[in-house]
Formats: C-alpha cells, sequence, structure tokens
C-alpha cells in the first residue's frame, strides 16, 4: 500500500462531506473523519455484484441507488466501476431513478479520478450483455481515467476490457 492519502469530498455513504481516501495496490480505502456508518452495521452489510458480495470495505463511494468500487482487474491506473446497488442484469431494467443516480455517480467520480490520477480524458462504457462481453450479469458502468500514449491505438481499450 502507498502512503498517499488525501483530503477528498465524497459525500454520501462513508462517513460525511470529507474522508481520508487510500490508494493503494488493491484499490481505495476509505476512512471516515467523523460521524460514518457505524462498525456493526459496516460489518453486516453487503453489496451485491452479480453473485459476489462485495465487502463494504471494497466500496468506495455510494449514494442510496449506487456504489462505486476499483476493478479488480484494471486496465489502467484509476480503473473503477459503478454499479447499481439493486441488481439488475441490462441497462434497460433499470428505474429511471436508477439510471439517473448512476450516471450522476459516474459523473462525479470520473472528474475526480480525472483530476487525480492528471489524465486528459475518460472512458466511460457499459457492456449490456454477454454478447457485449459482459463477465458479470450486474450492470455497472466502466470509468477508466485517459492519458497521451496509454494505448498505442487508442480503441485497444476495448480489446483489453
Amino acid at each position: 500500500m502507498t502512503k498517499l492519502q488525501l483530503l477528498y469530498p465524497l459525500g454520501l455513504g462513508l462517513g460525511g462531506p470529507f474522508c481520508f481516501i487510500n490508494f493503494c495496490r488493491r484499490g481505495f480505502q476509505t476512512i471516515p473523519l467523523s460521524g460514518g456508518a457505524s462498525p456493526a452495521k459496516m460489518s453486516t452489510e453487503f453489496y451485491s455484484f452479480g453473485p459476489y458480495k462485495i465487502d463494504p470495505k471494497e466500496v468506495f463511494y455510494s449514494t442510496p441507488l449506487s456504489y462505486a468500487m476499483v476493478n479488480l482487474r484494471p486496465v489502467v491506473p484509476g480503473h473503477v466501476l459503478v454499479c447499481p446497488r439493486r441488481e439488475v442484469k441490462r441497462f434497460a431494467d433499470l428505474t429511471v431513478e436508477e439510471t439517473q443516480d448512476l450516471w450522476l455517480t459516474a459523473q462525479k467520480i470520473g472528474g475526480r479520478l480525472e483530476c487525480f490520477h492528471k489524465a486528459s480524458s475518460l472512458t466511460f462504457t457499459i457492456q449490456d450483455g454477454p454478447k457485449a462481453g459482459q463477465t458479470v450479469p450486474h450492470v455497472h458502468i466502466h470509468i477508466l481515467p485517459r492519458k497521451d500514449g496509454d494505448f498505442e491505438r487508442n480503441d485497444e481499450i476495448y480489446d483489453e476490457m
């Protein structure tokens, strides 16, 4: 784990408007500065990601309808996933509220990732269904901070996903 910590405004679900975030090899780890969820709640609440249970410690941002976590197989540094809390296999099956919250969450996190990673652009992508490359049957948006030269040909990123 790197020792890099920064004060970062995150918002809902993580102890108020400011949290410390540790950036480490496995991803983000949040440490609330004040308030926050009780230890009992944090230890019993799990997020689902298709057939997988995600420990709350792996989630660095959440709203009542969405959550974000670091991709365990990142294509580029800073590659994260934004998912609806409700397990939904296909994008068209999200409610209007879930769709709005998912994209607003992706927008907020994307801007912060771009700044932190000193990227010049972002790739937002959804693989909607097995034939589109979706390997976990749970809607999720990939957010990838992009820099000059991260791939020889820009579209090679899609081969890596």
